[in-house]
Protein backbone atom coordinates (compact mmCIF):
# COMPACT_ATOMS: atom_id res chain seq x y z
CA UNK A 1 0.00 0.00 0.00
CA UNK A 2 1.04 3.59 -0.63
CA UNK A 3 0.79 5.73 2.51
CA UNK A 4 0.83 9.45 3.26
CA UNK A 5 1.66 10.73 6.76
CA UNK A 6 0.40 14.20 7.75
CA UNK A 7 1.20 16.09 10.95
CA UNK A 8 2.07 19.73 11.64
CA UNK A 9 4.98 18.57 13.83
CA UNK A 10 8.03 17.57 11.70
CA UNK A 11 9.28 15.15 14.34
CA UNK A 12 5.88 13.44 14.44
CA UNK A 13 5.91 13.02 10.64
CA UNK A 14 9.44 11.61 10.81
CA UNK A 15 8.45 9.19 13.58
CA UNK A 16 5.33 7.96 11.72
CA UNK A 17 7.28 7.53 8.50
CA UNK A 18 9.89 5.48 10.34
CA UNK A 19 7.17 3.24 11.78
CA UNK A 20 5.38 2.92 8.43
CA UNK A 21 8.52 1.73 6.67
CA UNK A 22 8.74 -1.17 9.12
CA UNK A 23 5.33 -2.51 8.05
CA UNK A 24 5.25 -5.10 5.30
CA UNK A 25 1.87 -3.86 4.00
CA UNK A 26 3.27 -0.40 3.21
CA UNK A 27 5.46 -0.28 0.11
CA UNK A 28 5.85 3.49 -0.06
CA UNK A 29 5.33 6.35 2.41
CA UNK A 30 5.51 10.13 2.03
CA UNK A 31 5.23 12.78 4.75
CA UNK A 32 3.74 16.28 4.88
CA UNK A 33 3.50 19.01 7.52
CA UNK A 34 1.15 21.16 5.43
CA UNK A 35 -2.46 20.04 4.91
CA UNK A 36 -2.99 21.83 1.59
CA UNK A 37 0.18 20.40 0.08
CA UNK A 38 -0.79 16.94 1.30
CA UNK A 39 -4.25 17.20 -0.25
CA UNK A 40 -2.80 18.32 -3.58
CA UNK A 41 -0.44 15.34 -3.59
CA UNK A 42 -3.13 12.82 -2.64
CA UNK A 43 -5.48 14.08 -5.36
CA UNK A 44 -2.86 13.48 -8.05
CA UNK A 45 -1.09 10.34 -6.78
CA UNK A 46 -2.27 6.82 -5.87
CA UNK A 47 -2.83 6.73 -2.11
CA UNK A 48 -4.18 3.75 -0.20
CA UNK A 49 -3.97 5.02 3.37
CA UNK A 50 -3.51 8.39 5.08
CA UNK A 51 -2.05 8.54 8.61
CA UNK A 52 -3.43 11.84 9.80
CA UNK A 53 -3.16 14.10 12.85
CA UNK A 54 -6.34 15.97 13.86
CA UNK A 55 -5.24 19.05 15.79
CA UNK A 56 -3.42 21.07 13.11
CA UNK A 57 -3.33 24.83 12.34
CA UNK A 58 -5.27 26.07 9.34
CA UNK A 59 -7.08 23.00 8.04
CA UNK A 60 -7.70 20.51 10.85
CA UNK A 61 -7.46 16.76 10.28
CA UNK A 62 -11.20 16.07 10.20
CA UNK A 63 -11.76 18.73 7.54
CA UNK A 64 -8.82 17.40 5.54
CA UNK A 65 -10.12 13.84 5.83
CA UNK A 66 -13.50 14.97 4.44
CA UNK A 67 -11.79 16.58 1.46
CA UNK A 68 -9.69 13.46 0.89
CA UNK A 69 -12.83 11.30 0.95
CA UNK A 70 -14.50 13.67 -1.52
CA UNK A 71 -11.71 13.25 -4.06
CA UNK A 72 -10.52 9.74 -3.18
CA UNK A 73 -13.42 7.91 -1.44
CA UNK A 74 -11.57 4.58 -1.39
CA UNK A 75 -8.58 5.99 0.49
CA UNK A 76 -8.49 4.83 4.09
CA UNK A 77 -7.95 7.45 6.80
CA UNK A 78 -6.32 6.48 10.08
CA UNK A 79 -6.34 9.24 12.69
CA UNK A 80 -3.30 9.57 14.96
CA UNK A 81 -3.96 12.09 17.72
CA UNK A 82 -3.11 12.98 21.30
CA UNK A 83 -6.71 13.98 22.04
CA UNK A 84 -9.53 11.56 22.87
CA UNK A 85 -12.20 14.28 22.65
CA UNK A 86 -12.06 14.37 18.85
CA UNK A 87 -13.07 10.73 18.48
CA UNK A 88 -16.82 11.19 18.12
CA UNK A 89 -16.49 14.07 15.64
CA UNK A 90 -14.13 11.89 13.62
CA UNK A 91 -16.95 9.40 12.98
CA UNK A 92 -18.43 11.80 10.42
CA UNK A 93 -15.68 10.99 7.89
CA UNK A 94 -15.77 7.21 8.44
CA UNK A 95 -12.12 6.69 9.45
CA UNK A 96 -10.48 3.29 9.23
CA UNK A 97 -9.22 3.75 12.78
CA UNK A 98 -8.39 6.12 15.62
CA UNK A 99 -5.13 5.79 17.59
CA UNK A 100 -4.00 7.85 20.55
CA UNK A 101 -0.45 9.13 20.72
CA UNK A 102 2.13 7.95 21.63
CA UNK A 103 1.49 5.19 19.11
CA UNK A 104 3.25 1.87 19.41
CA UNK A 105 4.41 0.02 16.33
CA UNK A 106 2.21 -2.93 17.37
CA UNK A 107 -1.01 -0.85 17.43
CA UNK A 108 -0.18 0.86 14.15
CA UNK A 109 0.62 -2.50 12.56
CA UNK A 110 -2.73 -3.93 13.69
CA UNK A 111 -4.71 -1.03 12.20
CA UNK A 112 -2.79 -1.05 8.91
CA UNK A 113 -3.21 -4.81 8.69
CA UNK A 114 -6.96 -4.36 9.15
CA UNK A 115 -7.08 -1.83 6.31
CA UNK A 116 -4.96 -3.98 3.99
CA UNK A 117 -7.24 -6.96 4.56
CA UNK A 118 -10.43 -5.18 3.46
CA UNK A 119 -9.93 -6.29 -0.14
CA UNK A 120 -10.35 -9.89 0.99
CA UNK A 121 -13.47 -9.25 3.04
CA UNK A 122 -16.44 -11.53 2.24
CA UNK A 123 -19.10 -10.20 -0.15
CA UNK A 124 -22.05 -8.29 1.36
CA UNK A 125 -24.79 -10.35 2.96
CA UNK A 126 -27.77 -11.37 0.84
CA UNK A 127 -30.07 -9.39 3.15
CA UNK A 128 -28.75 -6.19 4.68
CA UNK A 129 -30.64 -3.98 7.11
CA UNK A 130 -29.37 -0.46 7.71
CA UNK A 131 -30.49 1.46 10.77
CA UNK A 132 -27.91 4.26 11.02
CA UNK A 133 -29.67 7.35 9.73
CA UNK A 134 -32.86 6.11 8.09
CA UNK A 135 -34.15 2.54 8.18
CA UNK A 136 -33.80 0.54 4.97
CA UNK A 137 -33.67 -3.07 3.83
CA UNK A 138 -31.58 -4.31 0.91
CA UNK A 139 -31.56 -7.60 -0.99
CA UNK A 140 -28.36 -8.17 -2.94
CA UNK A 141 -27.68 -4.45 -2.73
CA UNK A 142 -31.11 -3.36 -4.02
CA UNK A 143 -33.57 -1.55 -1.71
CA UNK A 144 -36.81 -3.23 -0.68
CA UNK A 145 -39.93 -1.16 -1.37
CA UNK A 146 -42.86 -1.27 1.07
CA UNK A 147 -46.33 -0.27 -0.09
CA UNK A 148 -47.32 0.93 3.38
CA UNK A 149 -44.95 3.00 5.51
CA UNK A 150 -46.40 1.53 8.71
CA UNK A 151 -45.54 -1.97 7.48
CA UNK A 152 -41.94 -0.85 7.12
CA UNK A 153 -42.02 0.73 10.58
CA UNK A 154 -43.27 -2.52 12.10
CA UNK A 155 -40.23 -4.30 10.69
CA UNK A 156 -37.97 -1.50 11.96
CA UNK A 157 -39.40 -1.87 15.47
CA UNK A 158 -38.87 -5.63 15.43
CA UNK A 159 -35.28 -5.17 14.23
CA UNK A 160 -34.75 -2.76 17.12
CA UNK A 161 -35.86 -5.53 19.50
CA UNK A 162 -33.08 -7.81 18.18
CA UNK A 163 -35.16 -10.97 17.85
CA UNK A 164 -37.18 -10.71 21.05
CA UNK A 165 -40.84 -11.64 20.63
CA UNK A 166 -43.35 -8.79 20.65
CA UNK A 167 -47.11 -9.18 21.15
CA UNK A 168 -49.45 -7.25 18.87
CA UNK A 169 -50.72 -5.05 21.70
CA UNK A 170 -47.12 -4.09 22.60
CA UNK A 171 -46.37 -3.35 18.97
CA UNK A 172 -49.46 -1.17 18.65
CA UNK A 173 -48.66 0.74 21.85
CA UNK A 174 -45.15 1.54 20.64
CA UNK A 175 -46.16 2.70 17.14
CA UNK A 176 -49.42 4.49 17.98
CA UNK A 177 -48.54 5.61 21.52
CA UNK A 178 -51.74 6.84 23.24
CA UNK A 179 -54.27 5.45 20.74
CA UNK A 180 -56.82 2.96 22.07
CA UNK A 181 -56.18 -0.64 20.94
CA UNK A 182 -59.80 -1.52 20.14
CA UNK A 183 -61.26 -3.95 17.59
CA UNK A 184 -60.98 -1.43 14.76
CA UNK A 185 -57.32 -0.80 15.54
CA UNK A 186 -56.62 -4.53 15.75
CA UNK A 187 -57.95 -5.01 12.22
CA UNK A 188 -55.90 -2.04 11.03
CA UNK A 189 -52.75 -3.56 12.54
CA UNK A 190 -53.54 -6.86 10.81
CA UNK A 191 -53.60 -5.02 7.47
CA UNK A 192 -50.14 -3.56 8.08
CA UNK A 193 -48.70 -6.90 9.19
CA UNK A 194 -50.17 -8.59 6.11
CA UNK A 195 -48.66 -5.88 3.91
CA UNK A 196 -45.29 -6.43 5.56
CA UNK A 197 -45.45 -10.19 4.97
CA UNK A 198 -46.45 -9.64 1.35
CA UNK A 199 -43.50 -7.31 0.77
CA UNK A 200 -41.04 -9.76 2.28
CA UNK A 201 -42.52 -12.59 0.23
CA UNK A 202 -42.29 -10.52 -2.95
CA UNK A 203 -38.54 -10.05 -2.42
CA UNK A 204 -38.00 -13.67 -1.36
CA UNK A 205 -36.96 -12.82 2.21
CA UNK A 206 -39.92 -14.09 4.23
CA UNK A 207 -37.53 -15.91 6.56
CA UNK A 208 -36.55 -12.73 8.41
CA UNK A 209 -40.01 -12.43 10.01
CA UNK A 210 -41.32 -15.04 12.46
CA UNK A 211 -44.93 -15.21 13.74
CA UNK A 212 -45.85 -17.68 16.46
CA UNK A 213 -49.09 -17.61 18.47
CA UNK A 214 -49.61 -13.89 17.99
CA UNK A 215 -46.01 -13.00 18.78
CA UNK A 216 -43.83 -11.35 16.14
CA UNK A 217 -40.05 -11.23 15.96
CA UNK A 218 -37.23 -11.10 13.45
CA UNK A 219 -34.63 -13.82 13.00
CA UNK A 220 -31.31 -11.98 13.59
CA UNK A 221 -29.35 -14.82 12.00
CA UNK A 222 -31.08 -14.36 8.64
CA UNK A 223 -29.69 -10.91 7.82
CA UNK A 224 -26.81 -8.51 8.43
CA UNK A 225 -27.56 -5.35 10.42
CA UNK A 226 -25.24 -2.42 11.15
CA UNK A 227 -26.56 -2.03 14.70
CA UNK A 228 -26.02 -5.70 15.53
CA UNK A 229 -22.46 -5.44 14.18
CA UNK A 230 -21.96 -2.30 16.29
CA UNK A 231 -23.01 -4.21 19.41
CA UNK A 232 -20.60 -7.00 18.47
CA UNK A 233 -17.69 -4.53 18.37
CA UNK A 234 -17.20 -4.48 14.59
CA UNK A 235 -14.86 -1.55 13.81
CA UNK A 236 -16.47 -0.78 10.45
CA UNK A 237 -19.92 -0.54 12.04
CA UNK A 238 -18.62 1.62 14.89
CA UNK A 239 -16.96 3.98 12.43
CA UNK A 240 -20.13 4.10 10.31
CA UNK A 241 -22.26 5.35 13.21
CA UNK A 242 -22.75 9.13 12.96
CA UNK A 243 -25.13 9.75 15.86
CA UNK A 244 -28.40 8.99 14.06
CA UNK A 245 -30.48 5.82 14.37
CA UNK A 246 -33.77 5.19 12.54
CA UNK A 247 -34.32 8.94 12.66
CA UNK A 248 -37.83 8.74 11.15
CA UNK A 249 -39.26 7.01 14.24
CA UNK A 250 -39.75 8.71 17.61
CA UNK A 251 -39.64 5.42 19.53
CA UNK A 252 -36.07 4.86 18.27
CA UNK A 253 -34.70 7.76 20.37
CA UNK A 254 -34.03 5.49 23.35
CA UNK A 255 -31.77 3.20 21.35
CA UNK A 256 -30.19 6.21 19.63
CA UNK A 257 -29.16 7.63 23.02
CA UNK A 258 -27.74 4.26 24.03
CA UNK A 259 -25.73 3.96 20.82
CA UNK A 260 -24.37 7.48 21.29
CA UNK A 261 -23.27 6.62 24.82
CA UNK A 262 -21.69 3.35 23.66
CA UNK A 263 -19.88 5.11 20.82
CA UNK A 264 -18.34 7.64 23.18
CA UNK A 265 -17.22 4.90 25.57
CA UNK A 266 -15.66 2.89 22.77
CA UNK A 267 -13.71 5.79 21.32
CA UNK A 268 -12.47 6.94 24.73
CA UNK A 269 -11.03 3.51 25.45
CA UNK A 270 -7.20 3.91 25.49
CA UNK A 271 -6.91 0.58 23.68
CA UNK A 272 -8.51 1.99 20.55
Amino acid sequence: MKAVCIDDEPLAVEYTLKQSKQLSEISEAKGFINADEALEWICSHPTDIVLLDINMPGMDGITLAAKIKQHKPDTAVLFLTAYRDYAFDAFAVHPAGYLLKPISLEKLAAEVHHVSGKASDPPPAHIQIKTFGLFDVYVDGKPVSFKLSKAKEILAFLVDKQGFGIRRAELFAALWEDALYDRKRQKQLDVYIRSLRDALHEYGISEILKMEKGILRVDPDSFSCDTYLFYAGDNSAINAYRGEYMSSYSWASVTESFLYWKARRKTKNPAI
